[in-house]
């Protein structure tokens, strides 16, 4: 029995795969264009902006004292806050002497004015005291300073006018002639200024006490101008009535005190100088710059204005 022909089995043709030897490009692409990538991050980190650069610098030596707190070196400064380098900070040093301008030199300035206007001032209250001495009338005037400069108080029982009038007494006459010529003489402007003291009492002859002030300051004006030759353009009057008292209203005697005629010597400093003119004088404990309260006699402690 023959066999029956065998049937080959005949394998699919399959073509032999070709070896990619360009494989390692698309690794070496990817390494270049990270590696591309990381350079341009790092170039862009490094960039600085020269303005901004140089206003932080300064900054910086402003907040530290100093011309330069930033260091010497690279112009990049990292971004991120609380990296930028700086130097270490210098030792503290004396600061340098305060230029000229500042407000400690402008105080020194004012307060050696003031001294100087203050010594100026009394040279003018011993001509006006020696010229008073001469004719025996020292004690009937009282001097002291303030705000506005050397103040002449009329207050001595003779020259203070008599109840509720503004005549000038012959004692008081002798006073204003006495310091006339030493006033005539400065160049500061004068002001007359009319008190009354602080008894509640109405005057007779006049309206209020604003009206018998005034009236006393210009009878003391006019002799200065027409007897004594004071330039009218450096005379001016002012009325206080009682609210300026020179001495405390409930001190004995205070009432003749009070009621006075001052004649103020203006000081033509600044007002920052002319401020520091009291405590000055006050401090001055080598020179008597007031004479004693006159005691009044009994006969004008009812005295009403």
């Amino acid at each position: 029995m023959s066999r029956p022909p065998t049937r080959s089995r005949h394998r699919p043709h399959e073509e032999e795969e070709h070896e990619n030897h360009e494989r390692w490009m698309v690794t070496y692409a990817d390494m270049i264009t990270l590696l591309m990538v990381l350079f341009i991050v790092l170039f862009a980190m490094g960039q600085t902006d020269v303005e901004k650069f140089k206003a932080l610098k300064a900054s910086l030596a402003m907040g530290f004292g100093q011309e330069s707190a930033v260091l010497d070196g690279s112009s990049s400064l990292l971004q991120e806050p609380g990296t930028e380098a700086v130097a270490q900070v210098a030792p503290r040093t004396p600061r340098p002497a305060a230029a000229p301008g500042s407000q400690v030199d402008r105080t020194v300035a004012t307060r050696n004015a003031a001294q100087r206007e203050l010594a100026r001032l009394r040279g003018v209250e011993a001509r006006v005291r020696a010229a008073l001495r001469r004719r025996g009338l020292e004690s009937d005037v009282r001097t002291t300073y303030d705000e506005r400069g050397l103040v002449v108080s009329l207050v001595s029982k003779h020259v203070v006018f008599r109840n509720d009038l503004a005549t000038l007494s012959a004692r008081g006459e002798r006073v204003v002639d006495a310091v006339g010529p030493v006033l005539a003489d400065l160049p500061d402007r004068l002001e007359i200024a009319g008190n009354t003291n602080q008894v509640d009492v109405s005057p007779a002859f006049f309206d209020t006490d604003w009206d018998l002030s005034s009236a006393r300051a210009v009878t003391v004006l006019r002799r200065l101008e027409e007897r004594l030759g004071v330039r009218t353009d450096r005379l001016s009057v002012a009325a206080y009535g009682r609210t300026r008292p020179l001495v405390d209203p409930a001190r004995p005697g205070s009432q003749v005190v009070n009621k006075r005629v001052d004649i103020v010597v203006l000081s033509p400093a600044d007002a920052a100088v002319r401020e520091l003119l009291p405590g000055l004088a006050d401090g001055d404990a080598s020179r008597t710059t007031s004479a004693a309260v006159p005691t009044p006699p009994t006969t004008d402690s009812g005295d009403p204005s």
